[in-house]
């Protein structure tokens, strides 16, 4: 009885994909909280240095999972973070280039839509909805594996 219930509500990943932040991005957070520890240091004492030292290192950690993302396909729904929709109001699907997401980032973008994006990555996928009840012209999200995830949701629909 119990390994029925483990695995009714079980859905199957298909495709998923984990977006963190590039070292480069936490490394320049880091730096700009190492000068608040100097001044820090240099108002007050050494203690009060390290205290706050160790404080944005935890706090820089916190900040690196808060900046993590993910997308997930299973045989029902897609999430991008915390954001799902069943795969039956998906319409289309379509790979964005640098340019092309640049401008639907910028200029083309609807203010309706879903933005699953990270200023770090420069392609992605628009998918297009189809749901009547629901405002939302389309999700864009940046993806590091566009082709993958498209060809994935095509032969889902």
């Amino acid at each position: 009885m119990q390994d029925n219930l483990d695995h009714m509500g079980e859905k199957k990943v298909i495709l998923r994909e984990v977006i963190r932040p590039p070292l480069w991005i936490l490394a320049f957070i880091y730096l700009m909280f190492l000068s608040l520890v100097v001044a820090v240091w240099a108002a007050f004492d050494n203690r009060a240095a390290i205290f706050t030292g160790i404080a944005v290192t935890v706090l820089l950690i916190f900040i690196a999972f808060a900046m993590k993302s993910e997308i997930t396909i299973d045989s029902q729904e897609i999430h991008i973070g915390k954001a799902h929709i069943e795969l039956k109001y998906l319409d289309s699907v379509e790979v964005l280039t640098p340019a092309q997401m640049q401008l639907l980032r910028t200029r083309d973008a609807d203010p309706a839509a879903y933005l699953g994006i990270k200023f770090w990555i420069s392609t992605g996928v628009k998918i297009t909805l189809k749901d009547p009840r629901d405002p939302t012209p389309y999700l864009l999200i940046s993806s590091k594996k566009s082709e993958e995830l498209t060809n994935t949701l095509y032969k889902l629909l």
